[in-house]
């Protein structure tokens, strides 16, 4: 079924309130269906807050199946940020974080590593499976903090995979079996980056302070930085004046019921998420046909 464009009244898919927060996007796009994964923040009545990597599906994006957490109530652990999902040896794969904040942190803390899940259908998921993106030899303990990981089959070499995470700016690994991994270095970035083969290049999607940034490279080390933010219709937004963010892109403009390059993204207002990190975060979108040029519901 194509999507109707003139069905959207709202850039908004997933909305939060005062219990519930939407963060962190994903998509993966399938026979006709999207397949949306997220981080899903829930208060509970004593103030205490979990995080949960979960999932909703829809064929329209205006209509959506109930919400299914993906990961266990543990503050220890807090499966969130799913990055990506690709095809690796007939099977889904999935990568997100752990967001430890065992001891009533406001934000993850030196325990926070990043994991990779296997599917067979891309509801049903493998345990999570340690990315030892720092090489076999470095132990757990010794990896440092590491969140929001994205992966990528290199557009030169097909067979290796680069895991992109957050650690340093954006650090980079390779792998040809998503086990053994070779530490590559790290760039200058935001948080939450997505990567697309674009023209030959790499196109990598980030998240400063606010706002969604642009950055290009042919090699993966030396960058062309965009001068320019994407921050949509946030100044009219009150759900997503305190901070857009968190900006993935799920290229569809090859596919016919879509045509068009898709942006998935987060927002929270009206206060920043200094103030409201955990609660009244949105899941909105837009829609492109060159990358470059936005377009949304106002």
């Amino acid at each position: 079924m194509a999507l109707n464009w003139q069905a959207f009244t709202s850039p908004v898919l997933l909305r939060g309130d005062a219990k519930t927060a939407y963060r962190d996007p994903a998509v993966f796009y399938r026979n006709g269906c999207f397949y949306l994964y997220f981080t899903l923040v829930e208060t509970e009545e004593d103030g205490t807050v979990y995080l949960y990597l979960a999932m909703t599906t829809s064929t329209d994006l205006v209509h959506f199946t109930p919400v299914r957490k993906l990961s266990e109530r543990d503050r220890a652990l807090n499966y969130s940020s799913p990055g990506n999902i690709i095809r690796f040896g007939g099977r889904f794969c999935l990568c997100c974080q752990t967001y430890c904040r065992e001891n009533g942190e406001k934000y993850g803390n030196a325990n926070c590593r990043i994991w990779l899940r296997r599917s067979d259908d891309l509801i049903h998921w493998d345990a999570p499976e340690l990315l030892r993106v720092k090489g076999d030899a470095v132990p757990d303990a010794e990896m440092g903090r590491m969140i929001d990981p994205y992966l990528l089959e290199d557009r030169e070499e097909p067979g290796k995979y680069w895991c992109f995470f957050k650690q340093n700016g954006v650090s980079l690994s390779h792998s040809r079996d998503l086990v053994h991994w070779e530490y590559a270095g790290h760039a200058d970035s935001g948080e939450n980056v997505c990567v697309e083969v674009v023209d030959g290049e790499y196109w990598l999607w980030h998240s400063p302070p606010n706002g969604i940034g642009l950055m290009k490279s042919r090699n993966l080390v030396d960058w062309e930085r965009s001068p320019e933010l994407i921050t949509l219709g946030q100044a009219h937004w009150p759900w997503a004046r305190g901070r857009l963010t968190a900006g993935v892109v799920a290229d569809l403009r090859s596919v016919p019921e879509v045509g068009k390059a898709l942006l998935f993204f987060h927002g929270t207002g009206p206060e920043d998420e200094s103030v409201i990190f955990d609660q009244y975060a949105c899941i909105g979108f837009a829609w492109s046909d060159d990358l470059l040029n936005w377009q949304y519901v106002e």
